[in-house]
């Protein structure tokens, strides 16, 4: 159940070309974030739920129409967004859930982001979805374009930094591969795993 007063909007945007659906829900300073949400399932809907289960702000990219497009991240970063410029202004630190589909990791959960005692105690909370997911820290053993550090990254651009959480497909839907357009539901695990560490970094934060 989301805590606290809750504020709720939507714009249309343009990036590079691609018309996306901004949607915003003002809670904490605590923020998930999810930039590709119609390109990397179960993103969005694991944003939105874990947001409102422990009182964070969410900000959600969807494109309603036409095929899909990925933008990477730092591109992302549009001052023409008053979505996200009004996000970056709200939160102080974030946790963005992206989607990996890397063959030799099909159970990793790599934890990039340049707030590093942030992905640590993240990691702690994922640490229960063991043997099914393995929780990477260490940025060696995380592929260089999974890192999250580059200073344009939203994930990077509150005033905490945050933590870039790249997931496996089953760690976003519980329905790999099924109808396409269909709404992805994300693994009851990984939500209440993720709710828990959300959870430990905003008791951390009110400290």
């Amino acid at each position: 159940m989301a805590r606290g007063g809750t504020s709720g909007t939507s714009e249309t945007v343009t990036i590079e070309g691609a018309e996306f659906l901004a949607s915003l829900t003002l809670r904490s300073d605590v923020g998930l974030l999810a930039l590709h949400g119609s390109t990397e399932g179960g993103t969005a809907e694991l944003a939105e739920e874990v947001a409102a289960r422990t009182g964070a702000t969410a900000l959600v990219f969807t494109q309603p129409d036409g095929p899909p497009v990925h933008i990477p991240s730092p591109r992302m970063a549009v001052p023409h967004c008053r979505a996200l410029r009004t996000f970056l202004s709200h939160v102080t630190l974030t946790v963005s859930l992206h989607g990996h589909l890397r063959p030799t990791a099909p159970r990793a959960i790599f934890l990039g982001g340049t707030h590093r005692t942030a992905a640590l105690a993240l990691a702690a909370a994922l640490a229960r979805l063991a043997p099914d997911f393995d929780a990477v820290t260490d940025l060696d053993d995380i592929p260089p374009g999974l890192r999250g550090l580059h200073p344009r990254n939203p994930v990077n651009l509150t005033p905490a930094g945050g933590v870039q959480l790249e997931l496996p497909l089953r760690a976003r839907t519980e329905h790999p591969g099924e109808t396409a357009g269909a709404p992805d539901r994300p693994p009851r695990p990984v939500v209440a795993a993720l709710t828990a560490g959300v959870e430990q970094l905003t008791a951390g934060r009110r400290m």
